[in-house]
């Protein structure tokens, strides 16, 4: 990046969004999303640059302590301040301004998002680009995967996944819990044969004492059974992968590149989930992803139900060489009926094409947004 940008405006924007259906898993179930949205204000040599990200934390501290509405407050009362203060601003830089600050990574991420893509839009570049370094783009687009959630009955679960499989997803991950596991396995797996690639996600519904149970699960040649147990049981992992054919893949339990190689190290993650938001943002999820790439550790993208502010941002993320499985960068459709991005994020041939153009690679609609719009704070800098 060439010039200096400083911080001098936020805007905190909730905005609610219905689900198509009601998406469920073991840790509850979400019918809509209310989700925060960020535009910073970035000013270099006396021009403003704007930039969006997307907080991803979900409505209630159950997937992680975040949520929402603690989101926006710890951003507000905390964490502008640090960044506002600072003489210059830039993304690489955020992780580092916000340190002394604990937790709150989705929080982080979302500032880190919306100045990297002010950054990007001022230089005129794609955030895969940025992403790749020195390196050159090898792909321009990535295999689409699909997360299904828990049905009230088997008939609604084949009827979805049959939607999913005409649709030409490479990928189906199911959402898994005790009582709700090994008889949808076997009848999604029966139903989509044996080439198209499946697995499964239990969002740490399990403990050590299910390994028995989870190794019926062998018989269904399953790509991975993401995050079975508790977040913090990374020895419990670590039995389980021992125990068990089936590779384990952690999500919950990688908050960052040291918890990565620690779980790497000892045993307990044969693959891993990278979620930028859970990590703090896609800086940081680049560095994850270069350690599971020199480790030889197969990695994938998850996804948080983003709008397509988040979705074209992982998909830039996901076009990085070690991305070497089909993550959860499903269509919008999946989820909304109306994206609040001009042009929503499509399936082409069971893929998904890599955003080109500058900054994260969307343009806002802006009818749909303030459509959808609930509530919205403005943040100024004191030296402004």
């Amino acid at each position: 990046m060439t010039g200096t940008f400083r911080l001098i405006g936020l805007e905190l924007r909730r905005i609610s969004l219905p689900l198509v259906t009601a998406f469920t898993t073991s840790f509850g179930s979400e019918n809509h999303r209310d989700i925060l949205l960020l535009r910073v204000e970035l000013e270099r040599e006396n021009t403003i640059f704007e930039g969006w990200g997307e907080c991803v934390a979900p409505n209630d501290p159950t997937y992680s302590a975040e949520y929402v509405a603690a989101a926006e407050m710890v951003i507000e009362q905390h964490l502008f301040a640090r960044l506002a203060g600072s003489e210059r601003i830039a993304a690489a830089e955020v992780h580092r301004l916000l340190r002394a600050v604990k937790g709150h990574p989705m929080a982080k991420a979302s500032l880190e998002m919306a100045i990297l893509d002010a950054e990007l839009r001022a230089e005129g570049t794609c955030l895969a680009t940025h992403l790749h370094g020195d390196q050159p783009l090898t792909r321009d687009r990535i295999p689409a995967g699909v997360s299904v959630g828990i049905f009230a009955d088997l008939d609604q679960l084949l009827a979805a996944v049959q939607g999913y499989v005409d649709d030409g997803y490479q990928r189906i991950k199911l959402k898994i819990q005790p009582g709700w596991d090994i008889d949808p396995v076997r009848e999604v797996r029966a139903l989509i044969g044996p080439e198209l690639g499946l697995q499964v996600d239990a969002n740490t519904a399990y403990t050590r004492h299910d390994a028995a149970h989870l190794r019926l699960l062998d018989e269904f040649d399953l790509l991975l059974i993401e995050q079975p147990l508790p977040e913090d049981d990374l020895l419990g992992h670590r039995d389980l992968a021992n125990a068990i054919d089936t590779p384990i893949c952690l999500d919950e339990s990688i908050i960052s590149v040291t918890t990565a190689l620690d779980a790497i190290d000892i045993g307990a993650a044969e693959i891993i989930n990278i979620k930028p938001g859970r990590v703090g943002g896609y800086l940081e999820a680049r560095r994850i992803h270069d350690l599971c790439r020199d480790r030889g550790i197969p990695a994938w993208c998850g996804g948080m139900l983003e709008t397509g502010i988040g979705r074209a941002a992982n998909a830039s993320l996901a076009s990085l060489p070690g991305f070497t499985l089909p993550g959860d960068i499903s269509a919008a459709e999946r989820f909304y009926a109306r994206d609040i991005v001009v042009a929503p994020i499509t399936l082409v041939e069971g893929n998904v094409v890599v955003p080109t153009s500058p900054g994260l690679g969307f343009d806002l609609d802006q009818g749909i947004l303030e459509a959808a719009t609930r509530s919205t704070r403005h943040l100024r800098s004191e030296s402004r």
